[in-house]
């Protein structure tokens, strides 16, 4: 089958490469891949954080259809369409015992420590998949860009009458944060330039240069209860400034840096919370199939599997206005 590969880090040593089909063993899955969803993730994985194994192929959000099944397979046949938990888990450590596979002790994620789904074909286990009916650029956005956000605002405890504040609105976790937060009952202000956030549920749209001020406004000098930070450091001032009183910072990307200065006075005298999360569980990945059946995904640029180069350099691109996709 067709694969992309690479045997040392770095975007110019990706190559498309023939690779041996994947043989399922009693448990596990072949997919016929169709989709993926391009994140920081696949990009850091080909630029240099350490992989296994080697030669390596990327792809952590995926999307395909069932061709072969293991002999012990039974919650999946060949012809359902699927998306794959990205999650590497035993399901015996403390973590994964109280349903935190995404913490495993023993884990870690699809395409960094196993093969990842840039190819025509991934084998993956079959607690890994996940049946859906959606169209494709929803269903390979599952996996990574909405079940990050989901989470996240499930830890926080989003609800009726909050008030959620959402950085980087328009990334791609950022348009799933606002149209989640607005499902569960928020009212929801997005940080950034895009009108069409709008569409997406955001209630309210403020310029990073004025983002206390309609915050301020919208709230009544309440301030945020919750405020989601994917971006890293170049939000971190900003989303202090806006945090009302036993509000929540969430934290999860750190993109533009992971390096901050912490008032700690502003903290403990508002008996404000700082969250870090990552990923999010199987059964969120379960729920969201049905929750975000109706969300809309913008996407900027479609790219081949052959193009999975270009595919990483355009989530740099200073006008990308989207998601990028690749097809397979």
């Amino acid at each position: 089958m067709k694969a992309i590969l690479f045997e040392k880090s770095g975007l110019e040593n990706l190559k498309v490469g023939e690779v041996k089909d994947p043989e399922p063993g009693s448990h596990d899955v072949v997919i016929r891949v169709m989709e993926s969803g391009v994140n920081p993730i696949d990009y850091f994985v080909v630029v240099g954080i350490p992989v296994r194994p080697m030669p390596h192929i990327p792809g952590a959000e995926i999307y395909g259809e069932v061709e072969r099944v293991g002999d012990h397979v039974k919650s999946v046949k060949p012809g359902d369409r699927v998306v794959v938990y990205n999650r590497v888990f035993d399901g015996n450590c403390d973590m994964c015992l109280h349903g935190n596979e995404m913490l495993c002790r023993n884990g870690g994620i699809v395409s960094v420590v196993t093969q990842g789904g840039w190819a025509e074909k991934m084998l993956v286990p079959e607690k890994n998949v996940v049946k859906v009916e959606l169209n494709s650029s929803l269903a390979a956005s599952l996996p990574v860009a909405a079940l990050t956000p989901y989470h996240a605002l499930m830890e926080a405890g989003v609800r009726v009458g909050k008030v959620v504040v959402v950085f980087g609105a328009s990334g791609n976790t950022g348009m799933f944060a606002v149209q989640l937060a607005k499902k569960m009952g928020a009212k929801v202000v997005a940080v950034s330039r895009k009108s069409w956030l709008k569409d997406f549920g955001a209630d309210e749209i403020a310029d990073y240069s004025n983002v206390r001020g309609v915050v301020e406004r919208a709230t009544k000098g309440r301030m945020a209860d919750v405020v989601i930070n994917s971006l890293g450091a170049s939000a971190w001032d900003s989303s202090i400034s806006v945090l009302g009183a036993k509000g929540k910072l969430v934290l999860f990307g750190t993109l533009t840096g992971a390096e901050v200065k912490v008032n700690l006075s502003g903290i403990y005298s508002a008996h404000a919370e700082i969250m870090g999360t990552t990923g999010g569980t199987r059964a969120e990945l379960h729920e969201l199939v049905e929750l975000c059946s109706d969300c809309k995904v913008k996407v900027y640029r479609e790219y081949p599997l052959e193009e999975a180069a270009e595919a990483l350099r355009a989530l740099n691109l200073e006008g990308r206005d989207g998601r990028i996709m690749l097809k397979i």
